[in-house]
Parts: structure tokens; sequence; C-alpha cells
């Protein structure tokens, strides 16, 4: 259903001023942009009538935004060469590359990972609804490693309550900008949608994000890098970027939260390096750890400290 929402336009400040402008900084939810679009499909109106973005605010007026509801596309079966990791007939492990998003949404209608997925399964779980079967967690299309697919629903509700129960196994490596003052820590904070940018994530109160923890280690510096070791203990969007960004080391490679200076690189340096969970018919432990990429070649330079790494990863579930 379509969702409806009220703005009274109240504080004298906005008197005068474009209609666009004011309400994106009234209705954070939804971008200026967005807004606009709104606005042009007509779903924006005071007093019943269609507004225009550039019109002056007058003290007072109701605006009542519509924002229709999405409409869905179903994906479709794309042959793709896929790394599978294991398979059988309740699920998939696979490596993803950097580069490859997830499923489908604005802008990437096909080529995605479940347009592969659909090829190689015929059939995937459908609590993720027409846009992600399968997807019970997902990267970001920079990002690379390990990720989990249900090919069932009775699979994908064992794997989800694991998910967010924290008794999933979630480690990363990533090379951050400088190194951290902390040779190793855990950052804890709650993530939402940026004020002013909605395509970035931010540090926010309790009230408006979600808890996100993430503990780090440090490993070799080279040439402006620090290799860094992360056991997430949530999954929130962009967390592992927006934490280490927060304390002044942003990822190589990162376009949305880096900055300039340090070593060049080709891609964003951030991989799903183990995974572990309990098998959701089974209840056998399983934990994956994939090959790490040639991009972090560089810094591997330190005898035995991945090892060391892998090493302390605990048990799924315990």
């Amino acid at each position: 259903m379509a969702e409806k929402t009220t703005i009274s336009l109240n504080k004298p400040s906005w008197v005068g001023k474009r209609l666009d402008a004011v309400l994106a900084e009234a209705f954070l939810e939804l971008s200026r942009s967005r807004l606009q679009a709104l606005i042009k499909q007509g779903h924006v109106q005071i007093e019943g009538q269609a507004v225009r973005a550039r019109q002056p605010v007058v003290l007072g007026q109701q605006v009542e935004i519509t924002v229709p509801d999405a409409e869905p596309s179903v994906a479709l079966p794309e042959a793709m060469d896929l790394k599978i990791l294991y398979e059988d007939e309740h699920l998939l492990v696979l490596v993803k590359p950097s580069g490859l998003v997830v499923h489908p949404g604005a802008g990437h209608q096909s080529g995605t990972l479940v347009n592969g997925l659909l090829a190689h399964c015929g059939a995937l779980s459908t609590i993720g609804g027409i846009e992600r079967p399968g997807i019970v967690h997902r990267l970001d299309k920079d990002t690379s490693g390990c990720m989990v697919v249900a090919k069932n629903d009775q699979a994908h509700q064992h794997l989800s309550v694991q998910f967010a129960d924290r008794k999933v196994e979630k480690h990363y490596l990533a090379v951050v900008q400088g190194r951290p003052a902390a040779a190793s820590g855990s950052i804890e904070n709650h993530l939402g949608r940026h004020p002013v940018n909605r395509q970035k994530m931010a540090v926010v109160d309790e009230k408006r994000g979600k808890l996100a923890w993430t503990e780090y280690s440090c490993g070799p510096s080279l040439e402006g890098g620090t290799l860094v070791h992360c056991h997430l203990h949530t999954g929130r969007t962009h967390q592992i970027r927006v934490h280490l960004q927060t304390v002044g080391h942003p990822l190589l490679g990162d376009v949305i939260y880096g900055k300039k200076g340090g070593p060049a690189v080709d891609r964003l340096l951030l991989h799903s390096w183990i995974l572990g969970f309990r098998h959701p018919v089974s209840g056998e432990a399983l934990v994956w750890k994939t090959e790490i990429p040639e991009a972090f070649s560089p810094w591997l330079t330190e005898p035995g400290w991945i090892e060391r790494r892998a090493a302390n990863v605990a048990e799924p579930g315990k």
C-alpha cells in the first residue's frame, strides 16, 4: 500500500524558500531528487492540488506526500560462472567476486548474482521476495567473499535466525589508509541512513539507527596502508566501511567513505574471508575460509599473522 505523509510547513525560516528544498530538510527519509520526482509525478499536493518544485513556501501550509509502492521485477535466470564452495539440496556457499551486484534493483535489473543463481539452481527460497530469492545476507557490490544462499524456505528461516541471534561467524579482511593508533579494538555504536546523503550510512543515535559492533585487529602496514582483520558481531549496511572511517582510517578503494591519499588500488579492499554457521537441517558446524584475493597480497607480509587470525575463529553457535 502506498505510504502517505503529511508535513506542516510551520517554521518561519522556511518562508519563501523552494518547496523541494524545504521538504528535503523536513522529510529526511527521501532525497531531494526523489522528492522532485514525486512532485513531477503529482504525488506531492497542497490542499489537494499538485505543486511545483520551485514554488515558494507559505507559512502553515500542509503538504501531503504519497510514496507509491515500488514496482517489483521478476529476476530471470542468466548463465554465469559461479565459484561454489559447497552445495546440497538446502543451501550453497559461494565466493562473490568484487564488482558483482547481489540482487536486482534500481539500475541493475540483470547481470546480478541472483540471475546467475536462478540459472544454476532453478529455484531458491521465496522469503526474500521475487527480487531477492535465496538471499539470506548480502555483500556490497564492490566487496568480495563468502556468502550462503538458501534453496528453500526452511533453510532460509533457520539461517536468518542464526544471523539475527549473532550465532554466525563473520570475519573480514580489509586494508585501511594509514594505521590505527590502537593495534586492536572494539567499535560499538548505532548506524542509520546519513541525514543528507541517502546513499551513505552514518553513526546516529539509538532511536534512528541499529546497533553495530565490530572488533578489529591490525596486521602488517605497507606504503600507507594497513591490513585489518574485522570480526562482525552484527551485520549492518556498510558497517566495516563506516566504523573504520569514523576512527579516521577509511578503506582503500572506498569511493563513498574514502579520502585522498594512500596507495592507489583498483577495487575496494574488503573481503568476506571466513563464514561459519550451523547447517539448518543437520545442525553441523560449517566454517568456510576463502582464498584471499590477489589485491591484498602486498600486505600479506607477516608470517603466521593470517594463520593466527584463522585459528582464533570460534565454533559457530557458541
